[in-house]
């Protein structure tokens, strides 16, 4: 019979017979018809503080004691949150092997309406692990640039900014790597199986291939069937030496079984590098994000640098302790009190969590005399100025939407032993919605992909 080389669930090519092949269905990722205005001095700010928000993530997740303390509710409520601190204990029990840290993040933000008119940064979230969108956004600046040359506004696309977070991204990963010192060694991109976001993943990997780094793709499953470590603790996948591991799952329960779990234990054990490491993907929870705001807290990550914590402080919005006690007390009358004026938030990523007016009543509610409260946090309500745009998405009829819009910086950070060797702004990402819907993401069908035009 007939053969066609395609590929397989890895995304590595294989042979397969002609009548047998796999067919994916692809589309378009969804996009604003035009560019969306963004304040030129918020977007710049928010640019300048994306090294010291590389240098906070990669502080918190070598203070164990801060760690332990501002977690020690949240791992009696959440299990997830729980099961996750359980393998940091482990490793930092075992003790540490690997001195080289990799971090790449997303710092969000929206921008706050002022009762003068102006607009203030404010950080909806910090993303230390899967940060996605890199990719496709290294791709948005010339769809809108040939968009608006095609509507007559040739000087509007001059301003559309340059953007390629691919290359950034990938510059952490190929630093990690260099570092890493096996030039057999691969790059493990840790994936789901099936994988809707998979080409805003390739953008990345093929930055990594041009630089001549090896790259597979594995589940979870694959790394529990076939994964060991030696007697250096160095990772085999397939019998292939990882260097990398870049977590593109791992970040919700359901990606977890028992045997999921023991495969998380067995990559952090080892001596490959992991993007992020158990006490990096802690450092990115919204409890830890509570913590930060208290008064001091920025203080003893940055001792004798006043400037850096007053950047960082400023993108704050207010941020509440749901903790047993009368702080938390004094928390949950508030938003019982003014529910639209806030946003309940659960130890989860991805998109699609968080909860909103009602539902703020309804949940805390039920939780208030209770210490399930404790797995959440509450965060003042960012009310961003609204513009109007066209939403492109599959199936969805085009009509003018009412749209507020979400801006995230990638950061890319690499530190050997107690030197920073990397620590940069790898570009940006703006994302659209229609102001029908309160939370969710891309990869939750509710954003679309945009880019800024600076006014």
């Amino acid at each position: 019979m007939a053969t066609n080389w395609v590929t397989d669930c890895h995304g590595e090519f294989t042979k397969a017979p002609l009548l047998c092949v796999w067919f994916q269905v692809v589309t378009y990722a969804p996009f604003t018809l035009f560019p969306s205005p963004v304040p030129k001095d918020t977007f710049h700010q928010a640019l300048a503080v994306q090294t010291h928000y590389n240098r906070l993530v990669d502080k918190i997740s070598q203070d164990s004691s801060f760690l332990e303390e501002a977690l020690a509710t949240t791992i009696k409520v959440d299990d997830f949150t729980g099961r996750l601190f359980n393998i940091y204990r482990h490793v930092l029990q075992e003790g540490k092997i690997q001195s080289i840290v990799l971090g790449l993040n997303r710092s969000d933000y929206m921008l706050d309406q002022n009762g003068d008119g102006s607009a203030s940064l404010k950080q909806i979230e910090i993303n230390t692990i899967a940060a996605s969108f890199g990719g496709l956004a290294s791709h948005t600046p010339n769809v809108h640039r040939h968009i608006l040359k095609v509507a007559g506004r040739l000087e509007d696309s001059k301003r559309i900014l340059d953007n390629n977070p691919s290359a950034g991204l990938a510059k952490g990963l190929a630093k990690a790597w260099e570092l890493y010192g096996s030039e057999r060694a691969v790059v493990l991109y840790l994936v789901e199986e099936l994988q809707r976001n998979i080409f805003d993943h390739r953008y990345v990997e093929n930055e990594l291939w041009k630089r001549n780094i090896p790259v597979i793709r594995r589940q979870f499953e694959d790394v529990a069937k076939t994964g060991f470590l030696d007697q250096d603790k160095r990772l085999f996948v397939d019998g292939r030496e990882v260097a990398i591991v870049y977590f593109r799952n791992g970040y919700m329960p359901q990606n977890y079984t028992e045997q999921n779990w023991e495969a998380r234990l067995m990559m952090e054990r080892s001596m490959a590098v992991k993007c992020p490491d158990i006490s990096t993907h802690l450092a990115g929870t919204k409890k830890v994000q509570q913590e930060l705001a208290r008064p001091g807290v920025l203080e003893r990550f940055f001792p004798g640098e006043p400037d850096v914590v007053d950047q960082i402080r400023a993108t704050f919005a207010g941020l509440y302790t749901l903790d047993m006690g009368p702080e938390g007390d004094k928390t949950v009358a508030m938003a019982l009190a003014k529910p639209d004026q806030f946003v309940l938030k659960p130890q989860r990523e991805g998109g699609g969590n968080n909860l909103y007016g009602a539902e703020i009543c309804q949940v805390l509610e039920g939780v208030k005399q209770s210490t399930e409260r404790m797995a959440y946090i509450l965060m003042d309500k960012v009310q961003p100025r609204p513009v109007h745009n066209y939403l492109l998405r599959l199936g969805t009829p085009l009509k003018l939407s009412t749209c507020l819009s979400e801006l995230g910086v990638f950061g890319a950070y690499v530190r050997h032993g107690q030197d920073m060797v990397l620590n940069e702004c790898a570009g940006h990402l703006l994302r659209t919605k229609s102001d029908e819907h309160s939370d969710g993401g891309v990869a939750a069908g509710v954003a679309v992909l945009d880019n800024p035009l600076l006014v």
